[in-house]
């Protein structure tokens, strides 16, 4: 007898889910997307941390962090703008 456990997401994927938020053309699903994402490059730094990993990917996960949370900033001040017309 086997226990089934849904399979653990890999935080490996963290750039298809980076892709996906950048590239959301549905303003309604933008902010899950961002936060799935950062999740992810976030969970994938500290495996990173704990199991070594290249200079490549960890620049790589500090600029997608970095243009994550600008694109954030950049649309929850758009919000604001347009909100306050």
């Amino acid at each position: 007898m086997s226990t089934a456990f849904p399979p653990r997401p890999s935080h490996a994927d963290w750039k298809t889910l980076y892709r996906a938020a950048i590239l959301e053309p549905d303003k309604s699903v933008v902010r899950q997307k961002v936060s799935k994402a950062e999740a992810a490059v976030l969970a994938r730094g500290r495996e990173l941390f704990y199991s070594g990993g290249t200079r490549e990917e960890t620049e790589s996960l500090e600029e997608a962090l970095y243009l994550l949370r600008a694109y954030r900033s950049a649309w929850e001040n758009a919000e604001e703008v347009c909100g306050s017309r």
